[in-house]
């Protein structure tokens, strides 16, 4: 799309070209030019976009607060998913996960061993001393959210709970490497760096994506990398950081019986905590937790 000054900016402001995006498409094409990879216009959302993804995730974090409230020792996993569901549902929204490509939840529960996409089952009670990620995603208005939290059932061992904390911790490592005109692998250097710091491992299979319009957009956020690498971070770019680190390799196997669940090879424990962000002027912005 070619503007002119004087016509009004393709971000939906109705500012006229000249005082609103020109000097940041400017800066984008002179970054391309010098052989940086620059994100495609429809990966920065507009001021309208970001506020219907924030309406989202707020349902996102409030349903994630909900599981934080309820979740025990006895409890089965499908309990969570119904729990999920219908308070999601009483929202107005939309369990993303539900029927995605044939997934049969409104969310994954991971527990231990299993380092993401774990389905939900009346027979799979928690147990005391289970570690496990509540993975949830929201649909509300068509936009869409995305955040996990770890859980500790009961007493776990020591090296359960410092697994949990050091994930977590690699999650913001990611996140404090969120700099607007900075690289997108910034975010997996950090990460792995910590991890392998803490002798941890980083899933390779898997990373972070873009979000907002739809579920899985653009661009791919790997969790680990080399600083200075990567697509250029600019504002308005939305997406998550979603690390999962095991205690042993980082190798996974796929269940062959359900074609969904995720574990470690080795049987090794795993744990991740996922935020989506917001890409600002002067740093990043957590949107769902």
């Amino acid at each position: 799309m070619n503007l002119n000054r004087n016509d009004l900016c393709w971000c939906g402001s109705g500012s006229k070209y000249k005082k609103c995006h020109i000097d940041f498409d400017d800066k984008l094409d002179s970054l391309k030019s010098q052989g940086y990879l620059v994100p495609p216009r429809e990966l920065i959302k507009t001021k309208e976009q970001i506020e219907g993804i924030r309406k989202s995730a707020k349902i996102n974090n409030s349903v994630l607060d909900l599981v934080a409230e309820n979740i025990k020792e006895g409890m089965s996993t499908d309990e969570i998913d119904k729990l999920v569901h219908d308070y999601t549902l009483s929202c107005g929204a939309i369990p993303a996960t539900l029927n995605f490509q044939g997934y049969p939840k409104s969310l994954c529960t991971s527990i231990n061993d299993e380092v993401c996409h774990g389905i939900p089952h009346k027979d799979i009670i928690l147990k005391n001393g289970d570690i496990i990620n509540i993975d949830v995603s929201t649909i509300f208005n068509g936009y869409y959210s995305d955040a996990s939290r770890m859980f500790i059932i009961g007493e776990a061992r020591d090296n359960a709970k410092r697994l949990v904390e050091v994930s977590k911790e690699c999650l913001y490592k990611g996140i404090e490497a969120v700099k607007p005109w900075g690289h997108l692998d910034h975010i997996g250097a950090s990460i792995q760096e910590h991890a392998e710091k803490h002798g941890y491992s980083v899933v390779r299979d898997f990373g972070g994506h873009g979000i907002g319009l739809e579920f899985h957009e653009g661009p791919f956020v790997p969790h680990y990398g080399n600083y200075g690498e990567g697509m250029i971070l600019v504002p308005g770019m939305v997406f998550t950081i979603e690390p999962m680190i095991n205690e042993g390799s980082y190798e996974i196997v796929i269940d062959q019986d359900d074609k969904w669940t995720v574990f470690t090879e080795d049987g090794s424990l795993s744990s991740q905590w996922e935020h989506m962000l917001l890409v600002t002027e002067d740093g990043v912005e957590i949107l769902s937790k």
